[in-house]
Order: C-alpha cells, then sequence, then structure tokens
C-alpha cells in the first residue's frame, strides 16, 4: 500500500468561528486544487501555533518559544480539531468519520498558524 499524505499551513492566529472555517478551505484549495477526496481511515495531526500575548515579558516569552510553557486559553484543543475537520470534509476526505485518529497540538510561537497533516493508506 502507498501513503497518502497532505500537509498544509493556515497563516494567522487560529480561532473558531465560521469565516475561519471558510479560510482553511480556501488555504486548502490553493494548495490542493483539483485534489480528489482520499478514502479509508485517515489520520489527522494539528499543530496550532497560538500567537504570543503582547503584554508577556521577555523572560516569559523565551519559555513560550522554547514550548516550555503551552497555551492553555481557548481555543480549546477539541474546537481546534471540529473546525479543521468540518472545513476538510468534502475536500480532503469524503467524510469525518473518515478520521480514526486525530492529535491536536497548541503551542506558542512568534508566527501564529496552524499546520494540518493528513495521512492514509492508499487502496
Amino acid at each position: 500500500m502507498e501513503e497518502s499524505k497532505v500537509s498544509f499551513e493556515v497563516p494567522g492566529q487560529p480561532m473558531e468561528t465560521m469565516n475561519y472555517e471558510t479560510y482553511i478551505k480556501e488555504m486548502f484549495v490553493i494548495g490542493y486544487p483539483d485534489f480528489i477526496p482520499l478514502e479509508g481511515a485517515l489520520r489527522m495531526t494539528v499543530m496550532a501555533y497560538m500567537m504570543i500575548p503582547k503584554s508577556t515579558s521577555k523572560n516569559r516569552m523565551k519559555l513560550m518559544i522554547d514550548r516550555i510553557i503551552r497555551p492553555d486559553k481557548k481555543p480549546d484543543w477539541d474546537s481546534l480539531g471540529r473546525i479543521v475537520s468540518d472545513a476538510l470534509e468534502g475536500l480532503a476526505y469524503k467524510n469525518d468519520s473518515q478520521i480514526v485518529t486525530g492529535i491536536v497540538h497548541k503551542w506558542y510561537a512568534i508566527r501564529p498558524r496552524l499546520e494540518i497533516e493528513i495521512t492514509g493508506a492508499k487502496i
């Protein structure tokens, strides 16, 4: 079996809105025009890089960048996973029920963004 892999980035601060869901769709289509949705069981990994608050001290910022301090504020991990999986339904895969493993990581970064990777086995 040959493994299928889709990965792309969504620049900007991850959010929980319908507009953000549309933005995820647009970023996918730009990276994968005319994509045929994956079939079968899939694994989705979402790396959410959250904006460092402006009032953060230099010492605390270093700890955030070094991944010692992690974001424990909204959006929730499950909200991020849901908005990504809903946005990509019908584009990256036929139905989000195909996702049998879902992983969401939240980190701080100077450049906020989502990095999304979907893998599965081609039949």
